[in-house]
Order: structure tokens, then sequence, then C-alpha cells
């Protein structure tokens, strides 16, 4: 997998260096190990609904990746929450993650295909019933009852086409699909 940026050979579809794409797609065919990848993020807590998290280094690709700088994060609640709206609240992460993910992936299956786009906008709403979380009823989930997702995409491709390559989504999956969550705790 190659980092560098697009040469005048490569072909771009929707800003996607389409020629690196099937270098890429080739390289982890040929070596199914370096397709392995380990995100991470860091939490502190800082007080109440507030929290710092830092997103830096990840593995991929068969080795360490380095960033210049990590990114940060912060996400609180808002005041009718008891928070003191310093972020987006975690929740509304879960939004922001899927609308990326959704978006990027619109546009870089598209590009695979030699579907031009001109245009993507998208709408993300989620539904979050409070006495789940708070225990007041055990019934009612503590999560999202229900997310939905409206693309404005500005495109010559069917709208069937573009809804299958949007779902290829990890984020997409992550949130479909049971994910095992491993937790441990250790007290000072």
């Amino acid at each position: 997998m190659t980092t560098e940026t697009a040469t005048p050979e490569s072909k771009i579809i929707n800003g996607v260096d389409v020629t690196r794409m099937t270098e890429t797609i080739r390289a982890i065919k040929s070596q199914p190990e370096i397709a392995d990848f380990q995100f991470r993020a860091s939490n502190t807590w800082v007080d109440g609904g507030e929290n710092k998290i830092e997103v830096g280094n990840f593995y991929g690709a068969g080795a360490e990746q380095v960033r210049e700088k990590p990114f940060n994060l912060t996400a609180d609640e808002p005041p009718v929450l008891l928070g003191k709206d310093k972020g987006a609240n975690p929740v509304e992460y879960v939004l922001a993650a899927l609308s990326g993910c959704m978006t990027t992936t619109l546009a870089y299956h598209s590009a695979a295909q030699g579907v031009e786009i001109q245009g993507i906008e998208s709408d993300y709403e989620g539904d979050l019933d409070l006495k789940g979380f708070l225990g007041i009823d055990p019934e009612v989930r503590k999560g999202y009852k229900e997310i939905r997702v409206h693309f404005k995409v500005k495109t010559e491709a069917d709208k069937e086409k573009l809804l299958a390559l949007a779902k290829n989504s990890p984020v997409f999956d992550i949130i479909t699909n049971p994910t095992p969550v491993k937790i441990t705790i250790e007290t000072a």
C-alpha cells in the first residue's frame, strides 16, 4: 500500500486515485495480512459529561502508522442533559462517524466502479429514549431505536446502486451488526 500523492498517470474519479486504489487491492490480494488494521482512541474524563478524546497512531498495512499529530476531540452533553455543551455528545459522534464513513464509502466505491459523483450531502437522525439509559424502564433500549439517513447525490447513477455502495461502510456494519466489546477495569 502506498502513501504517495497522485501521479500524472493516475486516474482520479470523485477525488479518489483509482489507480492507487487498484494497486492497494492488488497488494492486499497478494499479501492478505496487510489488510489488518487496528485503530485506537484514548479518553480522559474531565468533569460531569465532559471527556477529552485523543485519536493518534494506528496499525495498518503491516506497520505502525504514525500521525504527525493526534486529533483531539471533546465530548460533552448539552445543558438539558446536565452538561456544559463543550462538544458533541457521544451519540452525536456516532452519527458523525456514520456520516463520514458512509459518504467516503459512497465516493470510493463509486470511483472504483467508474461512477462519477458531482456532490454528496446527507442528513442523519437518531431516536433515543432516555428511560433506557437512566434505568427507568429495563424494556427500553439504551441506544438508538432507529437511525435515519437521507442522501442527496448529484450523479447519473441510479438510487439502488448508490444505496448498495453506501452500505459497504465499515461504520454502517458496526452499527447494524453486533460487535463484541471486551471491557476491563482496573482501580487505583
